[in-house]
């Protein structure tokens, strides 16, 4: 486990920094937004983290309160690394980067890894009230728990329940909500966001 670095700075921004700033720490509590997730299963979603890097940070996180590792019972018998209720307080940091960096998104270029979750956190940030929803992008599925207090932010796949609201959308809108040029509701009325439900959540986004 490598040593705490720290800005020797008595400043609450530099404190934070001294814990999360370092490259991928962020990223990680991005993943581990959606619950328990394997070594393995990290690794996957993070494209261009090496793995002896992931298991520093793991470590890191793990010294500083942020994360935990438990091991499943079987069949599973594997180990999962999820968030203390520490690290879920950082879910307003990573949506107020989120809104900082927007501006910075441009068009997709050739290089740049996508997984269909990634939208999550944008688009929990621009829906409002409560309930499951269910997204299906060109890239794949993956469900928001919107307005829980506690627990997983959003999963991978389809819902595990029927939802209170299913969105379909193609690359251009979502990267275009992801860029702040388009809004959810204005998607919605334009066409671009298909929206089908009877849950509440489901009736407001036809409304609005």
């Amino acid at each position: 486990m490598s040593p705490r670095r720290s800005y020797d700075q008595y400043c609450s921004a530099a404190r934070a920094l001294d814990v999360v700033g370092d490259r991928w720490t962020l990223l990680i509590v991005r993943e581990l937004l959606a619950g328990p997730r394997r070594y393995t299963d990290l690794h996957a979603d993070l494209p261009g983290v090496s793995t002896d890097v992931l298991a520093s940070r793991l470590k890191d996180m793990e010294r500083d309160g942020l994360t935990t590792r438990r091991r499943l019972p079987p069949p599973g018998a594997a180990y999962v690394y999820e968030l203390t209720g520490r690290g879920r307080e950082l879910l307003p940091v990573l949506q107020a980067l989120g809104v900082w960096g927007a501006p910075e998104l441009g068009e997709r270029r050739p290089t740049d890894a996508v997984r269909a979750h990634w939208f999550a956190l944008p688009l929990l940030r621009a829906l409002e009230g409560q309930g499951l929803v269910e997204v299906r992008l060109e890239e794949g599925e993956f469900h928001l728990y919107v307005g829980a207090e506690d627990g997983p932010v959003y999963g991978e796949g389809p819902a595990p329940g029927e939802p209170d609201a299913r969105l379909v959308l193609d690359a251009g809108a979502w990267e275009a909500v992801s860029r702040g040029e388009l809004s959810v509701a204005d998607a919605v009325r334009a066409g671009r966001i298909e929206v089908t439900g009877d849950g509440t959540l489901a009736k407001t986004l036809r409304e609005g």
